[in-house]
């Protein structure tokens, strides 16, 4: 089941809404129906609904167009119960990138406040903020609170949010990224305890912003290690070196042969010297099940794959790898086929830098007391000679 539904496409950017959304919307639908018994004011209500999130749609489209002026591109943005998620390809490179990236969404949603504020003043409409509810008050008047409250909400350093990464922007400027990721990941994870507190006492939806961030500052400290442990290193360094090939000839039979044998899964699948193709396991594994073992690898092999330079950086090759989804890539230097770079492979490069990175430095050596070698010492003895340890 396809948990996104695509809105379109707007700006170069493709817009889904997730099908728990509408859920919601159907309660807060039912919820003023409910509370005055109408139904134009459930159809308010609805029509409400749908506004405060076209400003959520809005404000992620800050962040978007912001990180396009920097170079940084969008993948898509997805709404949200719980509001909105502009996935950048790549984090900006520098801090104060990060930082106008991060204030272009709570920015706009201030510039449709004082829309709102000004329109409301010129019709004399505008309205206490303690008066208003979600299911009452004037149309106007509870979207520029609702407005505010996005503003002020988003601003909390509760990393990932934009807040958290205004604070991990201002201490990347002074710090390392992984350090200022972890400080304010850990702040992060810190608040998301405190949303879940709070959300225990009647409020269901601060636990599911509890849950968001939680899982999300995790995602981005171990992302800003994993970063951070890649940084000066080739993809040469990472890849598999040692490996089998098929040919096309090959049957699914020979493929499971060399499974069982070692430890490698994918098989890329060479003719004459060059990659023709790769025969991931696990269509491997569906083509023995339907096809039998005698399917030669040539008829399941996957032939639309990318490559990688081995002298490439491993930290600028992980935008390719995602764009893979984690499969396995092979590797090249100058045209000859040397290597793969495999997930398994990178997750035990990142262990092992990670693991030479916290070694403890080795305890220093009390200084060895003796003669500077600077200073003559004249012999005791004519026949005497220095000794090695002098």
């Amino acid at each position: 089941m396809k948990w996104n539904i695509k809105l379109g496409r707007f700006f170069g950017i493709d817009v889904y809404v997730h099908v728990t959304f509408l859920i919601v919307l159907g309660f807060l639908t039912l919820a003023s129906w409910m509370a005055t018994r109408q139904l134009d004011a459930a159809l308010q209500g609805a029509v409400f609904f749908a506004a405060l999130f076209g400003c959520v749609l809005l404000h992620e489209f800050g962040h978007a167009l912001m990180a396009r002026r920097f170079g940084v591109g969008t993948k898509d943005i997805t709404l949200l119960p719980i509001g909105g998620v502009a996935r950048l390809e790549r984090v900006p490179d520098k801090p104060a990138q990060e930082f106008w990236i991060a204030v272009a969404g709570p920015a706009v949603n201030v510039m449709i406040a004082g829309v709102l504020f000004v329109w409301l003043a010129f019709t004399q409409s505008l309205q206490a903020m303690l008066d208003l509810s979600a299911t009452s008050g004037g149309f106007a008047s509870r979207l520029l609170a609702a407005n505010l409250f996005l503003v002020l909400f988003n601003l909390l350093p509760a990393f990932p949010m934009d807040g958290g990464r205004v604070l991990r922007s201002l201490l990347a400027m002074k710090l390392d990224y992984a350090r200022a990721t972890t400080i304010a990941g850990r702040l992060g994870q810190g608040m998301a305890c405190v949303f879940g507190f709070v959300g225990l006492f009647g409020n269901p939806m601060l636990l599911l912003i509890a849950l968001f961030v939680w899982i999300g500052a995790a995602q981005e400290m171990g992302a800003a290690q994993m970063k951070s442990s890649f940084a000066g290193a080739s993809v040469r360094d990472a890849m598999l070196s040692d490996f089998r090939v098929l040919s096309p000839q090959d049957t699914l039979g020979d493929a499971a042969k060399l499974l069982l044998a070692g430890s490698q899964q994918d098989f890329p699948v060479v003719d004459h010297g060059r990659v023709v193709g790769i025969l991931f396991h696990a269509d491997c594994f569906q083509a023995l099940r339907e096809r039998g073992a005698d399917v030669p690898a040539e008829a399941v092999m996957r032939t639309a794959f990318n490559t990688l330079e081995a002298s490439a950086s491993l930290e600028g090759a992980m935008a390719h790898v995602q764009a893979e989804h984690g499969l396995t890539m092979p590797v090249v230097d100058q045209g000859r086929f040397v290597g793969l770079l495999t997930p398994e492979n990178l997750g035990e490069f990142f262990m092992i830098r990670r693991a030479l990175a916290n070694r403890p430095p080795p305890p220093r050596m009390p200084p060895v007391i003796g003669v500077p070698p600077a200073i003559a010492v004249p012999p005791i003895l004519p026949s005497y000679r220095p000794s090695r340890s002098l």
